[in-house]
């Protein structure tokens, strides 16, 4: 097997793109995303709302590197539960820093346009305290690297990227081209993404990072209004293709190719994302409704908002973080689970708080009846 090699010169690749085959597919997915994003702007508090699919789509760009944590293991985790095994906390860290990372990236660009400076701060949170930490967190890598079997040596790797000594002004022009105009944003995005990948510029984490950037483009060019799109289900579901695809940028000059595929990609979870994120409103919606008719709690909203954002969570942390009296929380909890709203996932002995999860949002997060 010979290693293909970064495309050297390659970039950007706009004059060689076929316009013809990308066409077709540009209206139908900028068209699904101002759907999602019209549908964002209608609800009032949709950060709180779609909490659980932040964390659903960290843990399945993790899972794209080979973490096996689920998103119950990880609210599991921080409503108190012990993870079963010292993989599985390595895999829920590495999942939390991700969503740290991405809220750091999304603070920074209050103030910053998306530049290399909130690229290297990102992904220095992303190894922070993980598998990771060792490898030069928020530093360009200083010597070579390359993807292949684990323990190959680079003659046997699949692909070598750019050498280091090119790679600072690599990602200078990467920089640069976030801020080009060019004939449309979202093929840009999908040469971004692709470019970043075959920089591969850190010595661990560009796939998560460069998945994350995702989200923080297309807020920068004011496709949705927050980073709150998620792209992970469909390249973790078509893992293959999604790697043959980028492969194919620099082996065979196949932007046209990536571009497809990223566009196919975008479409099709931006209508999953309207999907869930619409069903996730709906539940709100129906439950404003039965928890206030089965509590008749003044605090019934204020619980029902806290519950959507930690939908598992321990009794204490609810008692605590609420903002409830404590004897109004006690006396919700059990009103709640007495009435099916709740299910009791772990009951508390000792010094362990008990732990209870909101089922029906969860499930739709997972896209199935997994609680």
């Amino acid at each position: 097997m010979t290693a293909v090699h970064y495309h050297e010169g390659g970039f950007p690749p706009d004059d060689r793109l076929d316009w013809s085959e990308l066409i077709p597919l540009i209206g139908p997915a900028s068209a699904m995303i101002a759907r999602y994003d019209g549908m964002l702007a209608a609800v009032p508090n949709p950060n709180v709302l779609l909490s659980p699919l932040t964390t659903q789509e960290a843990v399945l760009s993790s899972r794209i590197e080979g973490t096996q944590a689920t998103i119950g293991d990880v609210l599991g985790f921080e409503a108190g539960q012990m993870p079963e095994s010292p993989r599985q906390n390595d895999d829920i860290e590495e999942i939390l820093n991700y969503r740290a990372a991405l809220r750091h990236a999304e603070h920074m660009m209050q103030e910053l346009p998306l530049c290399l400076r909130v690229v290297y701060e990102a992904h220095e949170l992303l190894l922070s305290g993980v598998r990771g930490e060792s490898r030069s967190p928020g530093k360009l890598r200083r010597i070579a690297n390359w993807i292949g079997p684990p323990g190959c040596a680079i003659d046997q790797a699949k692909f070598v990227p750019i050498s280091t000594e090119q790679l600072p002004d690599a990602m200078s022009s990467w920089e640069r081209y976030i801020h080009k105009e060019t004939a449309d944003r979202l093929v840009q995005l999908a040469i971004l993404h692709a470019e970043f990948e075959a920089l591969h510029p850190f010595l661990d984490g560009n796939g998560r990072l460069g998945r994350m950037l995702i989200p923080l483009v297309l807020w920068q060019q004011g496709l949705i209004r927050a980073p709150r799109f998620y792209i992970s289900a469909y390249l973790e579901n078509n893992r293959q293709s999604y790697y043959e695809r980028l492969l194919g940028v620099s082996r065979d000059d196949d932007w046209t190719g990536w571009c497809k595929f990223f566009l196919e990609a975008v479409r099709v979870q931006a209508e999953d994302n309207i999907r869930k994120a619409q069903a996730i409103f709906d539940l709100y919606d129906s439950m404003k409704f039965r928890v206030s008719d089965a509590t008749r709690s003044r605090y019934a909203i204020h619980a029902l908002d806290w519950i959507f954002q930690y939908p598992i969570f321990s009794s204490s942390h609810f008692a605590n973080s609420a903002n409830i009296p404590e004897r109004s929380a006690w006396r919700l909890l059990g009103t709640l689970c007495d009435h099916g709203i709740l299910k009791l996932f772990n009951t508390g002995n000792g010094r362990r708080a008990a732990t209870y999860g909101c089922a029906e949002i969860l499930n739709i997060v997972e896209g199935r009846e997994v609680f």
